[in-house]
């Protein structure tokens, strides 16, 4: 049973982490999706413009969703307003999740993670990648009056400025800038969002084979090493049978040997067929093996008198 649910664990897991490489790695087919405004967190029923720019026909492109809760739909399905390879998008909590364009043909595009907090604080950062050199700016936003108020800027968890605009302004982005960013004020704090960081040389968009091949390269070592784990639960559990099948020697810890003190009269016999008496007692706890002295009746003795 223990080997089962050990097994049955690194299958689930290895189903997890081979989802999410799915979703944060999607290819792109000569698409790209793009997000108006260009952010990732907004506030509830605040509308977002999301578009696949293809390069070449875009006929048979569509964006399409998966929410944190498990659903996968198209947009024009429940939610949002198709437009051509456009989706038009009015959000609600229930809106968080991530956003890709995807063909007929099963094309991907990049994908996006749209966030809608509960509270009245969010950040708003690039959800594309940005280019080194490039200037951004974050903005600390609170959802009512005043909106821009003094904020604290974080990434990775350490304070990095306070800003008393609610606006952070870097001039020259670098890969270092590249992490978890959030923010806070005196009203609240946002959620963190991810802010990528691409080489001039290469743009947000990687190629469709190196896309493809750095999830089925992670996720092949993945694989590697959960049957690694299984083939290894497989031998030890072999090795502990072989052992408890192999024969044990018998000790008894309590071992007395006993004198009868009044051994029982036999009948005169021949020499040579001289009786032994033995006996073995055991319990629950010890062994106890009782050895009588061997009795040897001696022919022609006569028996004393007055006894």
């Amino acid at each position: 049973m223990i080997v089962l649910s050990v097994c049955f664990s690194v299958y689930i897991m290895y189903h997890m982490l081979l989802s999410t490489l799915v979703y944060c790695s999607l290819g792109q087919g000569g698409a790209s999706l793009s997000v108006i405004p260009d952010r990732s967190q907004f506030f509830e029923f605040e509308s977002v413009s999301l578009s696949c720019e293809v390069q070449g026909n875009s006929a048979g492109w569509r964006v399409v969703r998966n929410t944190v809760s498990g659903e996968r739909s198209d947009c024009g399905r429940k939610w949002g307003k198709p437009q051509g390879s456009s989706c038009i998008v009015s959000l609600t909590p229930s809106a968080r999740g991530v956003y890709w364009c995807e063909s007929g043909s099963g094309e991907h595009s990049n994908a996006v993670n749209v966030t809608v907090p509960d509270g009245a604080v969010i950040l708003e950062s690039p959800a594309l990648p940005v280019t080194e050199g490039d200037s951004v700016t974050l903005r600390c936003r609170y959802q009512g009056t005043p909106s821009n108020l003094t904020a604290d800027f974080y990434k990775d968890g350490s304070l990095i400025r306070n800003e008393t605009t609610g606006n952070m302004t870097i001039p020259a982005i670098s890969k270092s800038d590249e992490g978890l960013y959030k923010c806070n004020n005196s009203e609240g704090e946002s959620p963190e969002s991810w802010m990528t960081v691409t080489d001039g040389g290469s743009a947000s968009s990687s190629s469709p084979t190196t896309s493809l091949l750095l999830p089925l390269s992670v996720s092949g070592l993945v694989a590697a090493l959960s049957i690694s784990l299984i083939i290894l639960l497989v031998l030890f559990c072999k090795r502990n049978k072989d052992v408890a099948a192999e024969p044990r020697d018998v000790t008894y810890p309590d071992v007395r040997i006993i004198q009868d003190p009044e051994p029982r009269r036999r009948r005169e016999k021949s020499p040579g067929a001289d009786p032994v008496y033995s006996a073995v007692k055991t319990s629950n706890t010890t062994c106890t093996v009782v050895l009588y002295n061997t009795i040897t009746p001696q022919v022609g003795r006569k028996r004393p008198t007055g006894q």
